[in-house]
């Protein structure tokens, strides 16, 4: 089960102007992680440390002003590489919730749906200005159910599957789906005993 992702998400955002970001970047296959929480402190390691370990000076998620941003803003390509859930486990244990991208790895876009984060691919030129307004620390809001992005007074407007909505929004994986048809394929299964009841004949036969 995965926390409900909320009916509004009001914050601040993280701008990541890099393209063809891999799961490599992302979950680093340099070091043995172990746990959960090694996941979340490595993640982006090129990114945020130097060779010697110590913090760079131009990582992108040091910004005081953005430390309980809940969306991640990424150029084209976001995700791509190898097929890792702890990429996407990673981005979640970071705080993000939401992540808008030009484009996603497809692998890495359907993991961020099973974890709980919701990925958004918009045009480019509408990224860049969610970016933009990002930059100058404006807040960005996503509702979900409605599939639209606020900020400044715009609207933008996103797609995504009705079953990977409902999870989210619900906060349960594909095995939390099927369970709540649970009632309503019994409620079929009496009737077809019912209607047909030389079917169930044959199947204890």
């Amino acid at each position: 089960m995965n926390e409900a992702f909320p009916p509004l998400l009001d914050s601040l955002a993280v701008v990541l102007r890099l393209e063809n970001v891999d799961t490599d970047v992302i979950t680093p296959i340099g070091r043995v992680l172990e746990g959960p929480q090694a996941i979340v402190d490595f993640a982006f390691e090129p990114l945020r440390f130097a060779d010697d370990g110590t913090r760079r000076t131009d990582d992108p998620f040091a910004d005081p002003d953005r430390q309980n941003a809940q969306i991640l803003i990424a150029g084209r390509n976001f995700g791509c590489g190898s097929s890792r859930e702890t990429a996407a486990q990673a981005i979640r244990g970071m705080g993000f919730r939401c992540v808008i991208a030009p484009s996603f790895g497809d692998i890495f876009y359907s993991n961020c749906l099973k974890n709980g984060v919701l990925a958004i691919a918009l045009g480019s030129q509408e990224v860049e200005r969610i970016m933009a307004s990002a930059d100058a620390l404006s807040r960005i809001i996503v509702r979900l159910a409605e599939q639209r992005i606020e900020l400044e007074g715009q609207l933008v407007q996103f797609e995504i599957d009705p079953l990977s909505k409902r999870m989210l929004l619900d906060g349960i994986d594909e095995i939390g789906l099927l369970e709540s048809y649970a009632d309503a394929k019994a409620e079929f299964d009496h009737a077809d005993a019912a209607a047909r009841p030389w079917v169930r004949e044959r199947q204890r036969a």
